[in-house]
């Protein structure tokens, strides 16, 4: 893809942006709480699009190289940012999950989204210093092991196991390619889906969603675990090949919790059909293979695993959540990166875009040059 991965990245992400508000323009009049301003989710997202693309924007112009020099007190901010979910009174709890506080001016917001960037910028600054010791013990796993578990570990305890299982395998993947030896990184992810298992053998709530995929054909699971993703299947189901017509959704009015957020990738299959939902798998696919190619194209190392994490940050939470919509996996509550409602989900993921358009901006591309001649001879026919 080369010198057009931007211009591809940006066509994909202006499209999801652009179907999240047509969507939200569908869906949330039928949401509670908006009675008196039946677009006023549709006014919020627009305002939450402005600032991400003003974000993205600023991102785009820096020197990405500069986050190098600041990384720790990057780490350090996004922590504490996390260890405010666990104060009370600055927390927000909705369902059971405190994965939100409460801030002046801005009100809500998730500390995650910010945490998520911050923790693939430190561990690319970190193996950027220490490429000749990412074989080692201490610095290659042990140390950028402790820059990634501990962000992962304060959202996996906020209840909020997507964006944890995320990020921790961004993490990994970056490791990886940085140079960790594979045999710890595969005693790590054996231990990792141990504790996984464990955490929601242990976790009533999490098991059930874990027991209601498996058994979504069981009228009482449809009922009541399963409900969400059995209504999310007969939306795909019901949009065919061409959708219902936008506006023409049966499944948001009351039907389907969630569908201005989570479950927004079904009201899409009911209302503008398979293509529009095979288009939106397409815009992410082109958005990974876009992140890949200015992460190969990058002038430094720094840049390198910055590219790549960046990418499967924004990549891994739309497989997940596609998963979800189509009963693939287990529901995690991740939001449609760009498509769903959500403020600060939608401005930092536009501002890693913007990072990706930064190391596009600074990447090095080979000149095409034509062939050498050497000894060039010239035949003549007579005939």
């Amino acid at each position: 893809m080369g010198r057009n991965a931007a211009i591809a990245l940006c066509l994909a992400v202006s499209l999801l942006v652009a179907l999240g508000l047509i969507m939200l323009a569908s869906t949330s009049a039928w949401v509670n709480g908006v009675d008196d301003d039946p677009y006023l989710l549709v006014k919020r997202q627009g305002a939450f699009a402005a600032v991400g693309l003003l974000a993205a924007f600023v991102t785009g112009c820096i020197d990405y190289r500069i986050l190098r020099r600041v990384w720790i007190p990057l780490l350090v901010v996004g922590c504490l940012l996390l260890l405010l979910c666990y104060v009370p009174g600055v927390q927000v709890v909705v369902k059971g999950e405190a994965r939100w506080i409460w801030a002046p001016v801005i009100g809500r917001f998730q500390p995650s989204e910010v945490a998520k960037i911050v923790v693939i910028i430190a561990l690319a600054a970190w193996f950027a210093q220490y490429q000749a010791e990412a074989k080692s013990f201490l610095r290659g796993f042990v140390l950028p092991g402790l820059i990634l578990s501990i962000p992962v570990a304060l959202i996996f305890f906020e209840k909020d196991m997507g964006t944890a299982v995320a990020l921790g395998g961004a993490g990994f993947l970056v490791m990886f390619t940085a140079g960790t030896r594979v045999s710890l990184l595969s005693l790590v992810a054996v231990i990792a889906i141990l504790g996984l298992y464990k955490a929601v053998e242990s976790d009533p709530y999490r098991r059930m969603k874990f027991e209601a995929l498996l058994n979504l054909d069981d009228p009482e699971v449809q009922r009541k675990a399963g409900y969400q993703q059995y209504r999310a299947k007969l939306a795909l189901a019901s949009g065919g090949l061409l959708g219902a017509g936008l506006g023409n959704g049966a499944e948001k009015h009351g039907y389907l919790p969630e569908a201005h957020t989570d479950f927004i990738f079904p009201v899409v299959g009911e209302e503008l059909g398979l293509l529009c939902t095979l288009g939106i798998v397409f815009s992410f696919v082109l958005i990974t293979t876009s992140g890949i190619s200015i992460a190969l194209h990058a002038s430094d190392p720094f840049g390198k695993l910055l590219g790549l994490g960046i990418t499967a940050v924004i990549a891994l939470p739309a497989l997940m959540n596609i998963g979800v919509a189509t009963s693939v996996l287990p529901n995690t509550g991740l939001p449609l990166p760009f498509v769903s409602y959500g403020g600060t989900n939608l401005v930092f993921t536009l501002a890693a875009v913007g990072l990706l358009v930064s190391l596009h901006r600074r990447a090095c591309h080979a000149e095409r040059s034509e062939m050498p001649v050497i000894k060039e001879k010239q035949l003549a026919l007579k005939i």
